[in-house]
């Protein structure tokens, strides 16, 4: 039997106390976090360079390098979340928007489950930022992002996570600098 409590309701999450009984038999006990999920874009310019985020994150007090992301809203699919988050934080619209892979951000603590798109045949128009968000995009080649990625100046696991899903199995193949 399946049992949560809710222990704290937030804007754009919950914590609960959860009950379940695992595929053994046995009773699991946690405290979790509960998100309607969210979305992260891979935006790739039509000259291969990709659009990143510098993004303060109070949370951590840092100025974090990462993709493009956003939390899904009430009754939006996780497509509409993306074609409005890549909009609001780059200013880009895409030709097209294509799913790659789905993953979990933190699955011990977190249900949160994270929607990777690639955004492509994009066109430049305005932002549109939150008051509180402090965001500036940031074009770079391929070859830097990576680079990026490997010297530690990227430390954002959807960006690590979507960064090298797409070096790994996404198209095309070939130089993307």
């Amino acid at each position: 039997m399946d049992q949560s409590r809710l222990l704290f309701q937030g804007d754009r999450f919950d914590v609960v106390d959860v009950r379940r009984v695992a595929p053994d038999g046995t009773m699991c006990n946690r405290q979790a976090i509960q998100h309607p999920g969210a979305v992260t874009l891979l935006p790739l310019l039509g000259d291969g360079r990709i659009c990143l985020l510098q993004n303060y994150r109070a949370t951590v007090d840092l100025t974090l390098i990462e993709l493009p992301a956003g939390t899904i809203e009430p009754g939006e699919a996780p497509a509409q979340t993306a074609v409005r988050e890549l909009a609001e934080e780059t200013g880009y619209r895409a030709g097209r928007i294509e799913l790659l892979t789905t993953f979990y951000m933190s699955p011990g603590i977190l249900d949160e489950k994270m929607y990777l798109y690639l955004a492509t045949h994009l066109e430049s128009g305005p932002v549109a930022l939150q008051p509180d968000e402090h965001i500036v995009p940031v074009l770079t080649t391929w070859d830097e992002a990576l680079a990026m990625v490997q010297d530690g100046r990227i430390q954002d696991a959807k960006t690590l996570t979507g960064l090298l899903y797409f070096d790994r199995f996404g198209e095309p193949r070939g130089d993307r600098s």
